[in-house]
């Protein structure tokens, strides 16, 4: 059950507007990203929400991967993203597709300011 959970959370997004708000082309661009990272995407699910006064909707995209999951929720009226890329490295170590896949991710969104997160999941405690 190890693996490696990475997030990031971003901030002025310079991308077009449309990878903010439009819930199929950033769900294909998703799945191209995850094979071009040699991971496996196995289904995949769109959201997206309804304008309000603050601005656009935004869009929840998850792939799920035979490995695990990447998620992807934005926030359009403030250029924000958040990712998570969660994979399982228990029957070969997927780390570094993991790192390709939210590289990918980071260039495509074009933000000014990224805060990531690595967390080593699934690891027995020792004692």
């Amino acid at each position: 059950m190890q693996g490696l959970h990475l997030t990031a959370d971003l901030h002025g997004c310079r991308c077009a507007m449309e990878w903010l708000t439009e819930a199929d082309p950033l769900a294909e661009y998703c799945v191209r990203a995850v094979h071009a990272a040699g991971l496996q995407a196995v289904a995949r699910v769109v959201h997206s929400f309804p304008a309000t006064e603050q601005g656009p909707g935004g869009v929840t995209a998850t792939v799920l991967l035979a490995e695990s999951h990447l998620c992807v929720h934005t926030w359009p009226e403030q250029r924000a993203v958040t990712l998570d890329v969660y994979v399982c490295n228990l029957g070969g170590d997927h780390s570094a597709k993991a790192h390709a896949l939210l590289a990918a991710l980071l260039e495509l969104f074009d933000a000014t300011q990224v805060q990531q997160h690595q967390l080593l999941r699934g690891t027995p405690p020792q004692g």
